[in-house]
């Protein structure tokens, strides 16, 4: 809206995570801008087709389209996303106006603990990363596919095997308790933007970006374009086994190649000196040279 003054309208999926997050967000505009937020609820690809692998119908975007082209097309004036799902180049016609402060990037292991887990135990997850890195980890392990909601996907831990999922989302609704264990982010490196919620408004709607600002987390900021400029390089997304994680000056990195079954990560160092252009082509460099070690 371009009046600076009227009611905020966000959009969102309709999953009671993404609600839980979109609420926090609007609750944080209307407190620091003073601008009251309205709900636009929207069903996206990813909701729909919980049928099929998320690779296999498009990856990333699959949780984003629609709610951007709510705002593409004047129905909301802004877009509420878990920064993961975003692809890693930018929607024609918008901008990213707010990185929230993110909450905790790991992954967990629900149903058993990693060393628990029996020989040959099935563990369900619909991310090719997790099972990458997993697999890695142990090796006799047998993958299925897991879609849906939280409340689906917690109902659905395999007998004797575990589920894996992101620690925001079950920080979000309030039930950490079901975590068996927190996976080290250095070792199970997180998908790029993991925690973080981002916000998208129009690249023209001047006052729709001031208010968002307020939201902004700078620290969080830095960390994500730093992430999203790594996968950005590699040029893929969910449909990679893929992660980059910034945390205490450093970019932590993987990538796998199912097919021949083997994986690469590193470890770049932040911040010593440079700029913040340079920490984002440390990002590019870190992709390039994951890429060609498993050429």
């Amino acid at each position: 809206m371009e009046d600076g003054g009227g009611p905020l309208r966000l959009a969102t999926r309709g999953s009671r995570q993404a609600l839980a997050q979109a609420t926090a967000v609007a609750t944080a505009i209307e407190r620091a801008s003073s601008r009251p937020v309205e709900m636009v609820l929207v069903e996206t690809t990813g909701d729909v087709r919980q049928d099929v692998a998320l690779h296999t119908i498009g990856g990333q975007g699959v949780f984003v389209k629609e709610v951007q082209r709510a705002v593409l097309d004047g129905r909301a004036d802004l877009a509420v996303h878990s920064a993961k799902d975003l692809p890693s180049e930018p929607a024609e016609g918008l901008r990213i106006a707010a990185f929230t402060e993110r909450r905790s990037p790991a992954d967990v292991l629900v149903g058993s603990t990693l060393d628990e887990l029996a020989e040959g135990a099935t563990v369900a997850s619909g991310s090719v990363r997790r099972r990458a890195q997993l697999a890695v980890a142990r090796p006799d392990l047998r993958f299925v596919e897991l879609r849906g909601n939280i409340d689906t996907r917690l109902s659905r831990i395999p007998e004797s095997g575990a589920i894996v999922m992101a620690l925001a989302a079950l920080e979000i609704l309030e039930m950490t308790d079901r975590a068996a264990e927190r996976l080290d982010v250095d070792r199970f490196v997180p998908a790029v933007g993991q925690g973080c919620v981002a916000v998208e408004c129009r690249v023209d709607d001047v006052a729709t970006a001031g208010a968002v600002a307020t939201v902004d987390h700078a620290a969080t900021r830095r960390a994500v374009e730093i992430e999203r400029a790594f996968l950005a390089e590699l040029g893929g997304g969910c449909t990679m086994p893929v992660g980059g994680h910034v945390h205490d000056d450093e970019l932590h990195v993987f990538l796998a190649d199912p097919a021949q079954g083997r994986a690469e990560g590193d470890v770049v160092a932040l911040g010593e000196g440079g700029s913040h252009d340079d920490d984002l082509a440390r990002g590019r460099e870190a992709a390039r040279a994951v890429r060609s070690r498993l050429a």
